[in-house]
């Protein structure tokens, strides 16, 4: 089944078909500068776009980089302060004229790495860390989404732990691989400590350096970089997009 995912982030929107068998792209991917401010409004506008771009009369899923709950959206990062208890499915849908799914960015993220990557098959509770501007998450339990944690936001030392392991905070403090690994290891066992997950992920663009510290991790968990990477929030969001029609 081919369904369109977007992919809504503060710099970009991006859109893509997708055949949701496979995970892979069924069309080329376009991307579009998010409109400044990213209002509601000009946001659904640029959504439009995309899928009057494709032509596309389905189905539509939306990753969104915020708290979603039943299509309303609850905060606002990146994006402007508007969104906060907007329903984005009712407006994405109003401007489409299209059936339309929203959920969290990480959570998109989390089910395509689920259904087509590193967690495929894999049983009981599996976290899945994007490390990039912030920590996104997504949380898992024998395959089956928990929506919305937030485990960037855990106090560690008496901050947000994602001002120590996102990699913006790597890249901002100067941080060695080593020393990051410590401050990352840290954050992973405090989550170790609640949750006993069986599987850690970690996705986001400095998965592709993975070699250079998941070697330095310390924690019990099993910990594996993820493999979609950039198509990761498309590819999860068109899932959700079919999921929906098969309701």
């Amino acid at each position: 089944m081919n369904m369109l995912g977007i992919d809504i982030g503060g710099s970009g929107i991006k859109g893509a078909i997708v055949d949701t068998e496979s995970g892979e792209f069924a069309s080329e991917r376009l991307r579009i500068d998010t409109p400044q401010p990213a209002t509601p409004a000009a946001v659904a506008a640029a959504v439009s776009e995309i899928a009057a771009y494709f032509q596309w009369t389905a189905a539509i899923g939306c990753a969104f980089p915020a708290v979603v709950q039943h299509g309303v959206t609850m905060t606002a990062a990146n994006v402007d302060d508007e969104w906060i208890g907007t329903n984005a499915r009712q407006i994405f849908a109003s401007q489409t004229g299209n059936q339309v799914i929203v959920l969290n960015d990480a959570d998109a993220a989390g089910i395509a790495e689920m259904k087509f990557g590193a967690g495929n098959g894999q049983a009981g509770l599996v976290v899945i860390l994007t490390l990039g501007t912030g920590v996104g998450s997504s949380l898992f339990i024998d395959g089956h989404l928990a929506p919305n944690t937030e485990f960037g936001h855990l106090v560690i030392r008496g901050k947000a732990a994602e001002l120590r392991t996102s990699d913006r905070a790597r890249q901002a403090k100067g941080y060695s691989w080593k020393r990051w690994a410590r401050a990352l290891s840290e954050h992973l066992q405090y989550i170790e400590f609640l949750m006993s997950p069986d599987l850690f992920i970690i996705g986001g663009g400095v998965s592709k350096k993975s070699q250079k510290f998941l070697p330095l991790i310390d924690c019990k968990a099993k910990i594996v970089p993820a493999q979609l990477r950039n198509r990761a929030g498309i590819v999860g969001a068109a899932s959700a997009a079919a999921d929906l029609t098969r309701v």
